[in-house]
């Protein structure tokens, strides 16, 4: 059922846009009276088909970064001249916007991702250095291994130093007094 009413709204859409597509053809007739068909005129051969022009939107200026804006809607909705490129097409300028547009998109997101990265890789540091001084302020003995692959337990003086290092560190990757 679903199915059929699609079908028939796509038929009546498809009907509806036909006429969207004619050809308009104008001329005059002997008396100097004009006329607007969609067919050609009659017993007058050569008249060409007159397209009817759409009305361009009016352009919108976008303000570069500083947020000055360099462009200014023409009015009748005209393309505004561009100073910066003179001999471009309007594609041509619009498609050199849109690669400005796309790397400055592309760029951020590398800064972003970066950003993230740097983020993610601070808070795994911070995590070892609590990990690390919980680990010396537990009392529990601490070892650490020697050149020749021994082990070696530390003293309290260097069970000290190794606080302080850990606290310094978490100072440092976590932000914390």
């Amino acid at each position: 059922m679903k199915r059929s009413i699609w079908l028939i709204a796509l038929v009546f859409g498809l009907a509806a846009a036909l006429p969207a597509s004619a050809q308009i053809y104008q001329w005059k007739d002997k008396d100097g009276k004009t006329h607007f068909s969609d067919r050609p005129p009659p017993n007058q051969p050569g008249v060409q088909p007159k397209i009817p022009k759409r009305p361009q939107p009016a352009v919108e200026p976008e303000p570069d970064e500083t947020g000055a804006e360099d462009a200014k809607p023409v009015e009748g909705g005209a393309e505004p001249n561009n100073a910066a490129a003179p001999g471009k097409s309007q594609a041509e300028q619009r498609d050199e916007e849109f690669q400005k547009r796309r790397a400055a998109a592309a760029e951020a997101r590398e800064k972003a991702e970066k950003e993230a990265a740097d983020r993610e890789k601070r808070e795994q540091d911070c995590q070892r250095a609590r990990t690390q001084h919980s680990a010396l302020s537990s009392g529990q003995r601490v070892s650490r291994l020697t050149e020749d692959g021994s082990r070696r337990f530390l003293n309290d003086e260097e069970r000290a130093a190794e606080i302080a290092r850990s606290e310094e560190l978490i100072k440092a990757f976590c932000g914390e007094d």
